[in-house]
C-alpha cells in the first residue's frame, strides 16, 4: 500500500481519458441547442420568415442598369451571355446605352445615369408586364 505522493496515471487516468472529453463535447452542444436567435419569450422557437424573392422585372432593371454603366464609356457591348443577360434584356440594354450615350453628348453624365435608371425600368416593364417571356430559354 501507498501513502502519499503523486497520483498515478493507471486506472484513473484510462477512465477520466475517453469521459472528459466526451462530457464536454456533450455539454457544448446542449448549451449550443438552447442558444438559437429563434427562441422567443417562452423560450418556444418563433418561425423564420420565408425568404424573399424578387421580381423578375426588378432583377431585370438592376443587371440592365448595370451593364448599361458598364458599357456607356466603352465602345463595343460584350456578350451578352457573360453579362448573364438573356437576348431579351440584352436589347434593352442597347436600347438604353443609345439614349444614354446621346443624353451624356448633349446633357452630361447625371442626365445618362438618371435616364439609364429610368429606361431600363421601362424597358424591364414592358418586358415582363404578362408574366415571364415565353419566346424561348435564351430570350
Amino acid at each position: 500500500m501507498t501513502t502519499g505522493g503523486a497520483p498515478r496515471a493507471g486506472a484513473a487516468g484510462r477512465l477520466l481519458g475517453p469521459v472528459l472529453p466526451a462530457a464536454l463535447l456533450t455539454g457544448l452542444l446542449t448549451a449550443g441547442c438552447g442558444a438559437s436567435g429563434n427562441a422567443g419569450a417562452s423560450g418556444t422557437p418563433t418561425p423564420s420568415p420565408p425568404p424573399s424573392t424578387t421580381a423578375p422585372e426588378e432583377l431585370c432593371t438592376r443587371i440592365v442598369a448595370h451593364w448599361s454603366r458598364q458599357v456607356l464609356d466603352s465602345a463595343t457591348y460584350g456578350d451578352y451571355q457573360s453579362m448573364g443577360l438573356s437576348n431579351g434584356q440584352y436589347e434593352i440594354l442597347r436600347t438604353v446605352v443609345d439614349a444614354a450615350r446621346a443624353a451624356k453628348k448633349h446633357q452630361g453624365a447625371d442626365a445618362a445615369d438618371e435616364l439609364i435608371d429610368r429606361e431600363a425600368a421601362e424597358g424591364c416593364a414592358d418586358r415582363y408586364r404578362s408574366g415571364d417571356p415565353t419566346e424561348g430559354p435564351w430570350r
